[in-house]
């Protein structure tokens, strides 16, 4: 007889985007395994409210302080006993506090890097959909997360994927017997243009993703692929490999997420339909497997699957990230700095879309990397770069 699992009280921070969706849908189809006890979103209050009144979290946190009077009062007409939060400091104190053991960190962007260090110094189980925490800060998150035992498990398709062939050979997740990682990219909307074709192409045309529904930001940088970029610095933080060691192999039908090949010559690859809930399952029930409400594969009715390598001239965004893994420190999180920047400029159609590699590429020659060792000194970094970029093109 095995025992019951004991509940795991989740804190989905992000919970009003399409992660947070995707979470609290597997979340309520084990209610005797998991319970979302915090919900947190940035100014969504109406959805935040929603969200409330069928989760019935124990607390509720909107970062835009000026909405918390809304979020309060609307808790209070639903009749729930929901607490109310609001700010940084709130979203903070709650990833760390004993209100959740288990921690959803999808907020977009820089700023859900402290609630995620926040997690990690406490301890927490982490399920990590933030790319910026390891992309700005991945030396001072998994040094945080050792020294607190706290467990990062990477929901994106990618690194979730990774993390699955890496477990096939034992409990740790060290780079010991792996010869290489191979991330997978579908080489987005553009894939298989020259740069020349590039040259004109509109936000329209790189948020229109042929696999994916994402936000435009994460979007463009599909587009460019920078976002492959970013998880190649993930993976070499998350999983402790060399960046020489991971490679990129573009693979248009999105069914392969990565493979793993190992040094006895065998190559593990974690396959699945494109959905975000198969991943969560993972990271909320494992080592166990859970029904995520998602359809096995079809192989026979996919027909067949292409691999091929990712064009670096037309793509120069991939480079770029391997040049910055390289230089270490906080050369990363002026890489993400100046992409940012960069990306919501061409969707604003201020800048072309190949303006954006050769905006990263400026920050990184004109800012010199240093040794990452605090939040502070990663922050500032990254405040440059993106002034610097603002700069480039203002002055374009």
């Amino acid at each position: 007889m095995h025992a019951a699992p004991s509940l795991r009280r989740v804190a989905v921070l992000g919970a009003t985007g399409s992660i947070g969706a995707s979470a609290l849908d597997v979340i309520a189809r084990h209610p005797d395994r998991f319970r979302a006890t915090v919900l947190a979103a940035g100014s969504q209050v109406q959805a935040l409210l929603a969200l409330c009144r069928t989760h019935q979290p124990d607390h509720a946190v909107i970062a835009d302080a000026a909405l918390y009077p809304a979020l309060r009062d609307g808790l209070q007409q639903a009749g729930l006993a929901t607490q109310a939060h609001a700010g940084a400091q709130a979203l903070d104190a709650l990833a760390a506090s004993d209100a959740c053991d288990t921690v959803i960190a999808a907020i977009v962007g820089a700023a859900g890097l402290s609630s995620t260090l926040a997690a990690a110094a406490a301890g927490k189980r982490i399920l990590l959909a933030n790319k910026e925490s390891l992309v700005l800060a991945g030396e001072l998150l998994m040094r945080t997360a050792q020294r607190a035992g706290a467990e990062i498990l990477p929901i994106d398709s990618e690194h979730s994927a990774i993390f699955q062939c890496l477990r096939s050979r034992d409990a740790s997740l060290d780079g010991a017997g792996v010869r290489r990682i191979l991330l997978t990219a579908s080489g987005g909307p553009f894939r298989g243009r020259t740069r020349t074709e590039l040259a004109q192409v509109t936000p329209a045309q790189a948020v229109a993703h042929p696999k994916w529904s994402m936000g435009p930001k994460i979007s463009v940088d599909s587009a460019t692929l920078m976002n492959k970029g970013l998880e190649v610095i993930e993976a070499h933080h998350l999983f402790g490999i060399p960046g020489q060691r991971i490679e990129v192999l573009v693979h248009p039908q999105s069914l392969v997420h990565s493979l793993v090949e190992f040094v006895d010559g065998s190559t593990l690859a974690q396959m699945g339909l494109p959905d975000m809930r198969t991943t969560l399952a993972v990271g909320l029930a494992w080592p166990q497997r859970v029904e995520a409400g998602v359809a096995g594969l079809d192989l026979l009715a996919q027909g067949r699957l292409d691999f091929e390598a990712p064009d670096t001239d037309a793509f120069p965004c991939l480079a770029l990230a391997w040049q910055a893994m390289a230089a270490g420190g906080t050369a990363p999180a002026i890489l993400n700095a100046a992409n940012e920047v960069a990306v919501s400029a061409f969707l604003q159609q201020r800048v072309s879309f190949l303006a954006i590699p050769a905006l990263v590429a400026n920050a990184l020659a004109t800012l010199p990397a240093e040794p990452a060792d605090t939040l502070a000194v990663l922050l500032d970094a990254d405040a440059r770069a993106r002034r610097l970029t603002q700069t480039a093109i203002e002055s374009a």
